[in-house]
């Protein structure tokens, strides 16, 4: 499971490293790819295999499926932490997300974003605001 938020800084090849207590869980390997929001999400293989088959199983024939896995597979990326729980992030997510220098690496139970600084706190206030309410929880049937 995948709590908290950290700040972390990209060094000058974009290379991140994974908070110490997410690194056993992705040891394996991991996936980056574009997250929604212009973020990025971080899947452990084994996430990232249970999501890839509910998203292939998606129909051929329907336009936004066949948009969705464009967005999700076309730019992911396969991963693996060096000796120093360090991962690449190839330019083209980089760009994406708009990272460079620090950057927040959030826990979300099974998987983790990482976002530009002001883009994270600009998101952080919008879900702490008029989002989380007990109307919003009850209409996702929490």
């Amino acid at each position: 499971m995948f709590l908290g938020q950290f700040v972390h800084t990209l060094d000058s090849k974009g290379r991140l490293t994974i908070p110490a207590k997410f690194r056993a869980v992705l040891d394996s390997g991991l996936i980056v790819t574009r997250g929604m929001d212009r973020c990025l999400a971080v899947f452990p293989t084994d996430e990232w295999d249970e999501l890839a088959g509910r998203v292939s199983d998606l129909p051929m024939t329907d336009r936004q499926a066949r948009a969705f896995k464009r967005f999700l597979f076309a730019s992911a990326s396969d991963v693996s932490p060096d000796k120093q729980g360090r991962i690449l992030i190839p330019p083209r997510l980089r760009e994406y997300a708009d990272l460079d220098g620090e950057v927040v690496v959030a826990g979300l139970n099974n998987y983790i974003e990482i976002w530009n600084t002001d883009a994270w706190e600009n998101e952080r206030e919008q879900v702490e605001g008029d989002d989380v309410t007990l109307e919003g929880w009850t209409a996702l049937g929490i």
